[in-house]
């Protein structure tokens, strides 16, 4: 598997809602995942999975559609994501503490600060982390998610100016001594038109309102998070112990691709 394999993971997922042929969300960008968790060791050619199992993580505030997309992929007796052949097994709920209380993130994906256009070489100039321009760029984004999603009114949109990304200094100065990167250009598609575009991963402190951290966490920090950019997670924190087993509703036990599903 490639090192970054979102685009591949994106292409699954898309033939799985076409599968469907649910007119309303072939077009739905209103979700966001992570790349293919596992035991991986690398190697020049990408990555090498060495685990039996995998795991993916998908999160949508749209609950009719993570039900449509889970019941039409474990319709499905394999699905192939790179050279690796996959069987959906088990589907597990996280059950989100108070996101608003927390202050430091790490990333499950890469972040994204511009979106990527033909002839247009901007989405993959490098920005500094702890630049303004860096932390600007996903509040602006951020602020026209929010905008978008018309749950809030125009009084209370603007008392979320207070938005900060703040990288962890330490890590980032861990990462040169080793001479690792935290800032890679990636390739993603769009209309089976390649582009490129530049992410950044590293852990970092976001300061903002509790409603803007929540739907950050929720959809994604950055562009492109229905593409697999900008997923994050609590830092310091096991999700696999805020967990609990999901029925997908329509699903089965004696299916024979849902035995495992709860």
């Amino acid at each position: 598997m490639p090192f970054h394999h979102q685009f591949l993971i994106a292409q699954m997922l898309k033939a799985v809602v076409m599968l469907g042929g649910n007119q309303d969300f072939l077009r739905f960008k209103g979700f966001n995942f992570s790349g293919l968790k596992g035991q991986t060791k690398s190697s020049r050619k990408g990555l090498h999975f060495c685990s039996s199992r995998v795991t993916l993580v998908i999160s949508s505030r749209n609950n009719d559609f993570i039900d449509y997309l889970l019941y039409h992929l474990f319709k499905m007796p394999k699905v192939n994501v790179g050279n690796l052949l996959l069987q959906p097994e088990r589907v597990e709920r996280e059950n989100l503490p108070d996101i608003g209380s927390y202050e430091k993130f790490i990333c499950l994906s890469p972040i994204l600060l511009t979106e990527p256009g033909l002839f247009d070489e901007s989405a993959t100039r490098f920005v500094a982390p702890d630049s303004d321009e860096f932390s600007d760029k996903l509040y602006e984004l951020a602020m026209q998610h929010i905008e978008e999603l018309a749950v809030f009114t125009a009084e209370r949109l603007k008392e979320f100016s207070k938005f900060q990304i703040v990288p962890d200094h330490e890590y980032l100065e861990k990462l040169a001594a080793r001479n690792k990167k935290f800032s890679r250009v990636y390739p993603t598609f769009d209309q089976d038109v390649k582009f490129e575009v530049r992410g950044y991963t590293f852990p970092f402190y976001f300061y903002a309102p509790p409603e803007v951290k929540e739907i950050v966490f929720m959809d994604g920090l950055g562009a492109l998070p229905h593409k697999g950019f900008g997923m994050i997670d609590l830092a310091n924190e096991d999700p696999t112990a805020r967990v609990s087993p999901y029925a997908v509703p329509g699903l089965t036990t004696d299916e024979p691709n849902a035995a495992d599903y709860i």
